[in-house]
This record gives structure tokens, C-alpha cells and sequence, in this order.
């Protein structure tokens, strides 16, 4: 059966056919698009001296085009010595003066360097001293106790239970494994793991190898010869009160004087609570400043670090092949222009990277200069904005260039992001930086009397007195920044 279209199907189907058409409109629009260029100088403005060093080392390995600046480079070299003329540039080498004899008496010179003595040959596979052999290098706490354990046990049960136990310490030297844990592991019987742990609660550090810190205290205090003292009994059943320094419930709870619970808690302030900090593997991490400040009579002179920097320059090889070489095949010639081009772009990020760094700093010094002349106390509260505003770039780019950089101040030290917090209201007069209240709070936690520290109210009281106005709960939040006890921890009673 075949479908037939009617006349007014037929016409139809053509209109809507005609009403398909291609048609091409110019529209302009604006669209905010990162170059390469862009990319590149964001990346080394947050960088820190060291890392841009790290980029730049990097550079240099992978793009020929770029070349440390030396203060007599291989070109001038040659350009000295074609100005000289291309004979006059060569020499004869000579020996001195001597020359080499027509004959040489090989008899006599045999009998001289012939002395019988031992003969020694070079074999490339001797065995040459270890690189560790030549590098300083701390002993941590897993092989100080590998070794006293091969010293302690000969059976190899023993060592294998002890390698587990070693194997399951933290940082701090505590067993972070229960004695069943490490049975059902190793498939040994729990008196064996007993057993070993036992000993090795003995070795050095003391302490090590205990499962909380009641224990790890407690070994310390048998070590120490102390069983039948109330150090016992404190870390047992009132280490609470030891905490908050409730020294008066303590003595009345184990029926002694407040001289023997005082003697006892010295005993206990005098232990370790942590048995590997010793043997902590941390690093130390030392900072390089990216640009010093110095006075120099009445102002401040502001002294960019390139200390190690590279000065780099564009090859001049390159350019010369571009402009000789006229015969180079397209593709080599792109590949030249463009790593000609990124050469050119690390430059110059660079040296803008080097310009927006002095001028972030010109901008803190004029707003901080009573900081770099009288200390942390006259610090003034700043942002972010007050630096762009006064030097005309986004704030995204101030808080870039502050970020891992430090400046060498008369002050000392400081990170660049230092210099911007946030300002406390005075009851009377111009606001005040946090960082200098919290100074002005560890001043006077420093004054306080042991025996009766300041609360955080009394802080806040005598803050005020100093104009500054503050809340105790702001207080609070400080002084746990400054990583300062409560005053219920602080007190010490003599």
C-alpha cells in the first residue's frame, strides 16, 4: 500500500522547508582571557624566594633559550678574540722554553720508574663507602630501640615480638596497639608479648613503650626508685585534681600534708610526658627574606634580596640563527621563537614579580613607621585595601605578593601579611592592632603573680585602664592564640 500526499501536504511541507535557512550575525562581545604571560607572572608573584629559585633552576634545565648572565660570557670571549685577528688570536703552545728531546734513553727511564714495590689495580666493583658514611644523620627512635633490643634478647621470637612493638609506636614513643592486637597479629601468645613489652618498657627513653600517659609517668617514677611514694597514688586516682591544680583535695583525699602533695607534684613536673620528642625527625626550616629594611638616619631604606637569584638573558645563539638562518624549515623556526618568547616572558614576570614586592613594601613602611622605630606596640591595624589603594593595584594581588614573604625589619622578622590585622577600639583616642594588644596581654601575664594568676576578667580590667577596650571572651580567644594557660592551670603554689 503506497502513501499519497495531497496537493496542500505537499505545499505545506515545502513552506516549512523554506522557513530553515543559515544566516551569519556579528556580534561583539568582551571576554577576560589569562594569557600565557598573565599566568606566568600571577605564579611567581605568590611564589616564595626559594620556590622561585626552584622554578627558575627548572627553566634554565628545560629551556635552552635561557642563560645565566656570567661576567665574562663564552660570546665576548670569542668577539675579543676576533678583534685581535684570527692569527693573532692563536698561539703555539710551547713548554716553557723546553723542548722534547729527539732521543729519550728508555733504559734509564724504565730503571727509574720500575722500583719494585706493591702494585694496586683499580676494580670498578670494589665497594665504595656509602653516601650515608659522609652525611650527619640523627638516629631515630625505631633504630635506638632496634639496637638496645638486639642487645637484650638472642632468641628470635623475642626480637620479632619486639620489631612489632617498635613498629606500632607513635611519634611520642606510646604503643598505639593493644598486647591481644599484637598477638592475634603476629600469632604469638599473649604472656610472650607480655613479656617482651615488659622489657622493653625499660629501655631508653624511660618511658617509652607505655600505652597512655599514666603509665608512661609511672615507669618514670619506678625508674626513679619512687614506688612507695604518694606519686603513685596521685597519677592513679587523682591525676584530675593534678590537673587543675587542686592540691588541697588531693591531701585531704589521701590523709597527708600540703608539703608532701606539693614535693610530689614537682617530682611529677619534673617528668617526661613525651619519650620520643628527643628523637623527633622534624627539620628545621629556615627563612630566607626576600627584602630587608634598613634605617639610615631619620628614614628607612628598603633593599630588594637577589642574593642567589640568577640574572638571566635571552640567548643570543637564538637570536642569531633567526636572523642568519634564513633557511630553517618552519617547524624549526616556531619551536626557536617559542622558546625564545618564553625566555623573554620568565624575564620580565620576574623582574615585575621584584617590582610589585618594593613597592607592597614602600607602601607598609609609610604606614608603619612607628612599628619599625619603637617596637610592636605602636603597630597600627591595616588591610589589605589601605596597601592597594595607596599603590594602585587589586587587593587579590597584595594578598599574593604577602603570601610567603618575609621582610628583615630593625624589629627582626617578619612575614609580610604580619603587618595587616585588625584594630581594637579605644575608649578614647585612634585604634589600636590586635597583634599589639595581644603583646600588651602577654606583658601583663608575665607580671602577674604566680601564686595568683590574673583571670581573664582582671585582664580585661586592667587593659582598660590602658585605654584599650576589649571583651573577656576576646581575651580568652588571645591568650589561647598565644598558647597561654587559663589562670585556674597558671597558678603555682610554693
Amino acid at each position: 500500500m503506497e502513501a499519497q500526499v495531497e496537493p496542500w501536504d505537499q505545499e505545506g511541507a515545502a513552506t516549512v522547508f523554506m522557513a530553515l535557512e543559515l544566516r551569519q550575525q556579528l556580534r561583539l562581545s568582551q571576554q577576560l582571557i589569562m594569557t600565557p604571560q598573565l599566568q606566568m607572572a600571577i605564579k611567581l608573584l605568590q611564589l616564595s624566594r626559594l620556590e622561585l629559585l626552584d622554578v627558575i633552576h627548572q627553566e634554565m634545565e628545560q629551556n635552552s633559550a635561557l642563560e645565566e648572565a656570567q661576567e665574562t660570557t663564552h660570546r665576548d670571549e670569542l668577539e675579543a678574540a676576533g678583534a685581535q685577528g684570527p692569527e693573532e688570536g692563536l698561539r703555539e703552545v710551547t713548554m716553557d722554553g723546553n723542548t722534547v728531546p729527539d732521543e729519550v734513553d728508555w733504559s734509564n727511564y724504565m730503571e727509574e720508574y720500575s722500583a719494585p714495590g706493591q702494585v694496586n689495580f683499580e676494580n670498578e666493583e670494589r665497594e665504595l663507602p656509602k653516601y650515608e658514611s659522609f652525611v650527619a644523620k640523627k638516629d631515630s627512635l625505631a633504630d635506638h630501640l632496634k639496637w638496645q633490643l638486639v642487645l637484650r634478647f638472642d632468641g628470635q621470637l623475642e626480637r620479632d615480638v619486639g620489631e612489632m612493638i617498635i613498629g606500632n609506636l607513635n611519634r611520642d614513643g606510646y604503643l598505639d596497639a593493644s598486647v591481644e592486637e599484637l598477638a592475634k597479629t603476629g600469632d604469638w601468645r599473649v604472656s610472650v608479648v607480655e613479656e617482651v613489652l615488659g622489657a622493653m618498657q625499660t629501655f631508653d627513653p624511660v618511658g617509652v613503650c607505655a600505652r597512655d600517659l599514666v603509665e608512661c609517668l609511672k615507669i618514670q617514677v619506678r625508674h626513679l626508685g619512687l614506688e612507695s611514694s604518694i606519686i603513685l597514688e596521685i597519677l592513679d586516682h587523682h591525676l584530675n585534681h593534678l590537673q587543675n591544680k587542686n592540691y588541697k583535695a588531693i591531701a585531704q583525699a589521701l590523709h597527708v600534708s600540703m608539703e608532701d602533695v606539693l614535693a610530689a607534684v614537682r617530682v611529677i613536673q619534673g617528668l617526661e610526658p613525651k619519650p620520643g620528642r628527643e628523637f623527633a625527625d622534624e627539620e628545621t626550616h629556615y627563612i630566607s627574606p626576600d627584602i630587608f629594611v634598613y634605617k639610615v638616619g631619620d628614614d628607612f631604606e628598603i633593599v630588594l634580596n637577589d642574593d642567589g637569584l640568577p640574572k638571566l638573558h635571552v640567548s643570543a645563539f637564538y637570536k642569531r640563527a633567526l636572523r642568519r638562518e634564513a633557511n630553517l624549515n618552519e617547524e624549526t623556526r616556531n619551536y626557536v621563537q617559542g622558546k625564545l618568547r618564553s625566555a623573554a616572558w620568565l624575564i620580565r614576570s620576574i623582574h615585575q614579580r621584584q617590582r610589585t614586592i618594593y613597592k607592597v613594601m614602600e607602601s607598609i613602611v609609610k604606614f608603619q613607621r612607628p612599628f619599625l622605630e619603637k617596637g610592636i606596640a605602636h603597630l597600627k591595624p591595616m588591610v589589605l585595601r589601605d596597601v592597594a589603594e595607596d599603590i594602585g593595584m587589586h587587593e587579590s594581588t597584595i594578598s599574593r605578593v604577602t603570601t610567603n614573604k618575609y621582610a628583615h625589619t630593625p624589629q627582626g622578622i617578619f612575614e609580610l601579611k604580619y603587618f595587616f590585622n585588625s584594630s581594637i577600639n579605644r575608649v578614647s583616642g585612634d585604634a589600636i592592632a590586635s597583634e599589639s594588644v595581644k603583646q600588651k596581654i602577654l606583658q601583663i601575664i608575665k607580671s602577674e603573680n604566680p601564686a595568683k594568676p590574673y583571670s581573664d576578667d582582671k585582664i580585661a580590667s586592667l587593659l582598660e585602664k590602658e585605654n584599650i577596650q576589649i571583651a573577656r571572651r576576646t581575651v580568652a580567644k588571645y591568650r589561647e592564640m598565644l598558647n597561654v594557660l587559663p589562670s585556674s592551670k597558671r597558678k603555682q603554689i610554693s
